[in-house]
């Protein structure tokens, strides 16, 4: 693989683009999409799968875009300690940046992935990216509800994500004060409250869950398989 950036700016992200500060994210192919099968997307339900963002938007124009995912996820899967290690020094760079215009940079590791990369960095390097880079906001999506028991409190903004079958941990998620992101059905308006929380638009910009704490962050369902899902994935 070449020396091309694994972690992409956000500009080109129809949510990031939106964020109120600089954004960063590091894009690889869902679930087993992968030469070993590997799934790293651990639960990731069937319906997810099938509504999956990476058939979404300019990835489902642009094959040079899934092509460079794909690229960067044979190198995490081939040879993870080369990717922690060119991932810790992107980090650092941007960190840099940061501390050098005086201010702060968000970072999204798993843009379409579910990974716990700040344990992997540290069990490969020896290093704590979450203290080693403070200029750096970390956040992510995840379906791992024990991700986000895990990291409450420190720099690295959970949102926990429903699925089909996961609504228990949906209830657990928000009574610690987590938010819950619900694909809503893209024609009809959010509905006032999900799961016994406020929903708020998470369609206006992806990093609304720094702003709040304990609510349902409405997504429309986007492209044509998210917007047909029968599975239960889709709130109807």
């Amino acid at each position: 693989m070449t020396n091309q950036k694994l972690i992409s700016k956000g500009s080109a992200n129809a949510k990031t683009i939106k964020n109120s500060l600089e954004t960063h994210i590091l894009y690889l192919m869902p679930y087993d999409q992968n030469s070993k099968g590997i799934n790293i997307c651990k639960d990731a339900s069937d319906g997810c799968k099938i509504a999956c963002l990476v058939k979404s938007g300019l990835a489902s124009v642009y094959a040079s875009i899934n092509e460079a995912r794909s690229r960067r996820t044979e190198l995490y899967i081939n040879n993870r300690s080369e990717f922690c290690d060119r991932i810790y020094k992107e980090l650092f760079l941007l960190n840099k940046k940061a501390i050098k215009n005086d201010g702060k940079i968000e970072v999204r590791l798993n843009g379409t992935s579910d990974l716990d990369f700040i344990a992997i960095i540290k069990n490969r390097l020896g290093k704590d990216i979450l203290s080693d880079f403070p200029n750096l906001i970390f956040y992510d999506y995840t379906k791992m509800i024990g991700k986000v028991l895990k990291y409450k409190g420190q720099n690295y903004v959970l949102t926990f994500s429903r699925s089909e079958i996961n609504e228990a941990d949906c209830i657990k998620a928000l009574s610690i004060g987590a938010n819950v992101s619900v694909v809503f059905d893209h024609k009809k308006p959010f509905p006032k409250t999900f799961l016994g929380a406020n929903v708020i638009d998470g369609d206006k910009a992806d990093d609304v869950m720094m702003e709040v704490k304990g609510k349902i962050l409405g997504l429309k369902a986007k492209g044509k398989l998210a917007k047909a899902d029968v599975s239960g994935f889709v709130v109807r």
